[in-house]
């Protein structure tokens, strides 16, 4: 017989202390992500009455910081045309949609309702709604006129509404089936017209849409993304979007799932941040189940592999740091290991290592490895393999371990493998192995972290 998991608190054993989870139950899909006023909300796919996947509702969180978490009430409950599946969030400045009161900006979310999925909703399709709030998002209101966009194929989902400001519209990218996606276009919100179909191939579900500018600068691109991450990068031209070559790999992990970017983060900050679902992660006994990434910020790179895209966690995780450690030029003698951690943790993990093109080094953090093999010029963690070249004949990686995960970056995000795991009893924190060649550890800088919970969850 199993007992009765803990009702409360966030100090479980396998609590994620840094990423968000919901207080209690099942979660997935990250949803409906906006920045608004100071604040960035999360909402995400919830079954508010169970462990288990069902009853798809919108969990909604809020963060002044994008580490500090604090869950409020559900959004979108289940009616009668569904469930409550996937969507994005826009704020709409300009009032396209006439349904603002006052001085506030209206705040729309488009979702999905599963029809089918639910009692009420038998024999009815997947169609695409939108929800409204005249408040700031602390309360949203169903649309009147639901739903906007009958069904197009069957189980079509996971409506993304982007602004496109140099043709002064707005579009959605929208799931069909197969690997095929929808681009529609509107002025209002509220009616939407096809433009295009993308075929993505080896991709479905949850798909981001979004302009980006090189990272120094110069044209501007469209890039999208689907449920696993993987991304093509192209233009608009004459009113509709080009996309060149197959999908590249936004992530390597096992666990890296229905990716998404926060809409209207402020032209002062300029930065799209990007999160994930944690798919997989077991967490027995525990009261909650899933976790999200934590947030990264994406560059567009233009060099001699063409356009591709970094990931690389928030810079607001510092707020986290606890201890600060660092080593410098410290020769790493085959087979001989070096503990600089004696026991497990959570930890931001920094360094650069001067890898012979005959050796390959470990850095083993909270009991799991992590190999740089030279000869293959490969990095690999949680059964996964993933390409990474050395830079001027040094490999950097940095290294978030939280409880359940580790999130691995290899020189500023060019590769980058995102996974859960549990903890190794009995391990040391972080130990450092090379075999097959001496190895130069040329700097290493590793932060203990605090816990976000308990450094304050609710948004001042």
């Amino acid at each position: 017989m199993h007992s009765a998991p803990p009702k409360s608190g966030y100090d479980q054993a396998l609590r994620p202390q840094f990423h968000f989870t919901a207080r209690t139950n099942w979660i997935n899909d990250p949803n409906g992500l906006f920045y608004y006023r100071g604040t960035y909300h999360l909402f995400f796919q919830h079954n508010p009455e169970g462990i288990e996947w069902g009853n798809m509702t919108w969990g909604h969180a809020e963060s002044r910081d994008l580490v500090h978490w604090h869950q409020v009430s559900n959004a979108l409950l289940p009616d009668a045309l569904g469930t409550m599946f996937s969507g994005s969030a826009v704020v709409d400045w300009h009032n396209s949609a006439g349904l603002q009161k006052g001085s506030t900006p209206t705040i729309l979310l488009f979702y999905t309702a599963a029809g089918g999925t639910s009692p009420a909703s038998t024999g009815k399709p997947f169609t695409q709604c939108m929800a409204y709030s005249t408040d700031g998002g602390a309360t949203f209101t169903k649309y009147a006129g639901n739903p906007l966009i009958q069904e197009l194929a069957g189980g079509n989902r996971d409506p993304k509404v982007v602004w496109d400001a140099e043709d002064g519209r707005w579009l959605m990218a929208l799931y069909l089936d197969g690997d095929r996606f929808e681009i529609l276009h509107s002025s209002d919100l509220l009616h939407w017209q096809k433009l295009q179909t993308v075929v993505l191939p080896g991709c479905d579900e949850c798909p981001d849409l979004f302009p980006m500018m090189t990272h120094r600068g110069g044209r501007q691109y469209w890039v999208m993304t689907a449920a696993n991450g993987h991304y093509v990068v192209g233009q608009m031209v004459d009113g509709k979007f080009q996309f060149s070559g197959a999908p590249l790999v936004g992530d390597f992990g096992p666990n890296f799932y229905a990716v998404q970017s926060w809409s209207d983060i402020s032209k002062s900050d300029g930065r799209r941040i990007q999160i994930a679902w944690m798919r997989g992660g077991q967490y027995p006994g525990m009261p909650f189940n899933g976790e999200m990434s934590f947030p990264c910020v994406l560059k567009l790179h233009h060099d001699s592999a063409g356009l591709w895209l970094s990931r690389w966690p928030v810079r607001e995780i510092s707020r986290l740091y606890a201890d600060r450690h660092q080593w410098n030029n410290l020769t790493l003698t085959t087979d001989k290991p070096i503990t600089l951690a004696p026991s497990v943790g959570l930890w931001d993990v920094d360094l650069s290592v001067r890898c012979p093109a005959e050796a390959s080094f470990t850095i083993t953090v909270n009991g799991h490895d992590i190999t740089y093999t030279a000869a293959t010029e490969a990095l690999t963690t949680m059964n996964t393999t993933a390409p990474l070249a050395a830079r001027k004949g040094l490999v950097q990686l940095r290294i978030l371990a939280d409880v359940t995960s580790l999130e691995v970056y290899g020189n500023r995000g060019r590769t980058s493998v995102t996974g859960c795991v549990l903890p190794v009893a009995g391990s040391a924190g972080i130990t450092v192995t090379c075999h097959g060649g001496n190895c130069e550890l040329v700097k290493l800088t590793v932060h203990s972290l605090h816990s976000a919970w308990s450094t304050g969850s609710r948004p001042k």
